[in-house]
């Protein structure tokens, strides 16, 4: 049986400003969140633990990696997109500072790259480097994947063909955590279709 377990860092002390490859710590909510993260995902047998290298995302890779006896793979592929001068910044002042900017990525968006940031191409390949050989594979087990809304939402829209709509709610919340798995062998709330393998998943929210 293949499952992708698909988890969002917890809370940073970035929360509500742009942070893309910015590499803030945890909030005091985001640190204990943590144990909820691991808590709900305890019940999976996981085999194998990816993790965006960035604080946010290792931090709570780590504590599901103790827990589980596996050790975490850091990977850069699996970051935010970057948002370059707009690091830091909330919209109010992107708004401020950039306006005719904001306006342009607001209508672009998302192919409409920040001032000084990542392209939404060079996100995009780096992020389907990861999942394109992970949905591929033959091999059955668990995959935890610690990441950003961004990098879920491409994934989901993506390879698993879920609506922009519905991928954008799922991912809202800090923590989020979203269990793919063969349907062939688990009945879930919605069936999805991957491009990669050409099977067919089911999706549960933990």
């Amino acid at each position: 049986m293949k499952s992708i377990l698909l988890i969002r860092h917890p809370e940073t002390t970035m929360a509500g400003r742009f942070c893309g490859h910015s590499n803030p710590g945890l909030s005091a909510a985001g640190e204990h969140h943590i144990a909820s993260i691991a808590d709900r995902v305890s019940s999976r047998r996981i085999d194998r633990i990816l993790s965006s290298d960035l604080l946010r995302a290792s931090r709570a890779a780590e504590a599901i990696g103790r827990r589980a006896g596996v050790a975490v793979e850091l990977r850069p592929g699996l970051r935010e997109i970057a948002f370059g001068r707009w690091e830091g910044l909330t919209w109010d002042e992107i708004e401020a500072q950039f306006p005719r900017e904001a306006e342009s990525w607001l209508r672009g968006a998302p192919l409409q790259p920040a001032p000084g940031g990542e392209t939404y191409e060079a996100f995009a390949a780096r992020v389907r480097d990861e999942f394109e050989p992970l949905l591929a594979s033959r091999d059955d087990g668990v995959t935890a994947i610690v990441t950003h809304r961004g990098v879920m939402d491409f994934t989901l829209t993506t390879f698993f063909k879920v609506p922009n709509a519905e991928a954008w709610k799922k991912t809202t919340s800090y923590g989020a955590v979203l269990c793919l798995t063969d349907s062939q062998y688990f009945i879930g709330q919605d069936s999805v279709n991957p491009s990669a393998d050409n099977h067919s998943y089911a999706m549960e929210v933990l």
